[in-house]
């Protein structure tokens, strides 16, 4: 968090306390908007590259930072990884940001709707 683009920064922690994975659900986090017609809504937009990958599955980067690239693919198989992805099957993940004072959370939902929102 910064008051201006150029900080001085603050760490605020992890806004997906709930990820055990720290994959931010198997996403990467690309837009944040806030919805035209809800007051207090904001809604996060991720770009999913594996979509057939479990979501408990084990942080791939940190694996392969930690192995050889063949011992990360092969601990990663039994996960849905493969070396070269089909990612025209990518997809997408919106999910509702939550506030808690100064910090943003993106909790996981299987489904959530529009109007259960102020």
């Amino acid at each position: 968090m910064a008051d201006t683009y150029h900080g001085p920064w603050t760490v605020l922690g992890d806004p997906h306390p709930a990820d055990p994975t720290r994959t931010s659900v198997n996403s990467q986090v690309s837009s944040v908007f806030k919805h035209p017609a809800k007051e207090d809504l904001y809604v996060a937009l991720a770009d999913r590259w594996l979509p057939d990958l479990p979501r408990d599955a084990p942080n791939a980067a940190d694996i392969f930072a930690q192995t050889s690239e063949e011992e990360a693919a092969e601990l990663l198989r039994p996960y849905g990884y493969v070396a070269d992805p089909d990612t025209s099957r990518a997809d997408y993940v919106w999910l509702p940001l939550r506030f808690a004072g100064d910090m943003a959370y993106l909790d996981w939902h299987d489904e959530w709707c529009v109007d259960d929102y102020a």
